[in-house]
Formats: structure tokens, sequence, C-alpha cells
């Protein structure tokens, strides 16, 4: 699938479905250290607030979405792609469309999740803060991490 196979427009009421189905497959991929009652809270959460409540754009192809961005200002609350979409160049196009609109971007990565650290490196995200629990107060520590990146030197802890 390339590029062309695909556009990004703002999210529809009817997406809803589709997309807190992206959420979950993804976030069961990329998250397996996430216990299951959190993951099917955290559906509903993105169901009935995140994706009506937050700038979400949605990246589509022939037969429907593939994969989102939902941004809060300057920041990345999320970006998924359908797992059997996932490396067609769907996730950078969508991260290029929010910084393209944003100028500026923020986001936290669970520091295990190592094939997404590795993917925003690639689109020009450093890692800028790191703290050792996550927002249920479980010890899956978070990276912060932002493009442009910080223009001062300093010292940024190993794990970044």
């Amino acid at each position: 699938m390339s590029e062309a196979s695909f556009a990004i427009r703002p999210f529809e009421t009817e997406d809803n479905a589709r997309l807190t189905d992206i959420w979950y497959a993804a976030s069961r991929l990329s998250h397996p250290f996430l216990p299951e009652d959190l993951l099917l809270r955290q559906r509903l959460e993105i169901s009935e607030k995140y994706l009506p409540q937050t700038e979400t754009w949605v990246a589509v192809g022939d037969h429907g979405p593939l994969g989102f961005i939902g941004l809060m200002d300057q920041f990345i609350g999320g970006l998924f792609v359908a797992p059997e979409s996932q490396g067609a160049g769907i996730g950078g196009m969508l991260l290029r469309h929010a910084f393209d609109l944003k100028g500026k971007l923020a986001l936290e990565v669970y520091a295990a999740n190592q094939r997404a650290v590795a993917f925003y490196r690639r689109h020009g995200f450093c890692g800028v803060r790191r703290r050792e629990t996550d927002d249920n107060g479980l010890p899956h520590p978070l990276i912060l991490m932002q493009k442009p990146c910080p223009t001062a030197k300093r010292s940024v802890p190993t794990g970044i």
C-alpha cells in the first residue's frame, strides 16, 4: 500500500466503532504488558471521550479507516494504525499531517514499546524526560518525546 492509496480527513461520528477497534487491536499488540481489564476500561474511554472530544484525524483507504491520530493542541494523545496496515507509511503520514498543522508536537510513549520509540525517533522526535510510572500508577516507564528537539544541550537520562 502506498501513501497515494489513502487520504487523511477529520474524524466523523460514524468512524467511532472502527477507530475504537483499531485502538484496541493496536494496543494489545504494542502494549502486551498492560492488564486486559485496563485495556477494556480504556477502550470505553477512547470511544466515549477521546475520539469525539479531541482533534482526531483519520487515515482512510478504499475500505474505510486504517488509522488515526488524536491531538490535544500540540500534544499527541494517541497514534494508532490497524495492525494489518502497519508498515505502509500511514503512521508517518499522520505524523507529518499533525506537524504541518501544529509546527511542534509532544507525546508520551511507553519505554517498553521499543518499536514505537524507534518510529518516533525516525520521524525527528527526541526524548526529553522519563517518568517511571504511567497514568494508572503502574510501573511502566513513559518517555516524553517532542519535535522539534530542544536546541540546548542537556543531560538526558539513559533510556530516553
